[in-house]
């Protein structure tokens, strides 16, 4: 075990570039393979977790428009139909994150009532305790729940 700290861990751009060279040149045996798919696994990781992410606002503000009828606004609508482009997109580079969904939706619900008490007066007795949508109604354009 090397006391030097590696490239790696002292400037990771740069060990990027180097890693492309390596490839590029077809250098195989100098590759950080250690490295290498440590970040390939994180880049997957980071797709559901954006997928996740998406999806917990979307659902966040499906309930303030359901359960806070008087303070809905434009800006309410605008981030619903942003949340559902970006996942619609999401979902359309990472097809295979699409059986994922129905985990997703579960811990996406949870955060999602997390945002809702932390913006508004309702609290967690006030929200359903399960998901109350769909996925398919949470990702319509169509639905907007009443």
């Amino acid at each position: 075990m090397s006391l030097t700290p590696s490239l790696y861990e002292t400037d990771f751009y740069a060990w990027t570039q180097e890693q492309v060279k390596l490839l590029s040149e077809g250098k195989w045996h100098q590759l950080d393979l250690k490295n290498i798919i440590e970040e390939i696994e994180s880049l997957g990781k980071q797709e559901r977790q954006q997928l996740r992410n998406r999806l917990a606002v979307l659902l966040g503000h499906l309930l303030k428009w359901q359960f806070q009828r008087n303070h809905r606004s434009k800006s309410w609508l605008a981030t619903i139909r942003e949340q559902r482009r970006r996942l619609t997109i999401l979902l359309e580079e990472n097809p295979s994150l699409k059986p994922y969904l129905s985990e997703a939706l579960a811990i996406s619900y949870a955060l999602g009532t997390d945002l809702v008490v932390q913006e508004t007066p309702l609290d967690y007795d006030d929200l359903p305790e399960v998901c109350p949508y769909t996925l398919e109604q949470a990702l319509s354009d169509e639905f907007l729940p009443e």
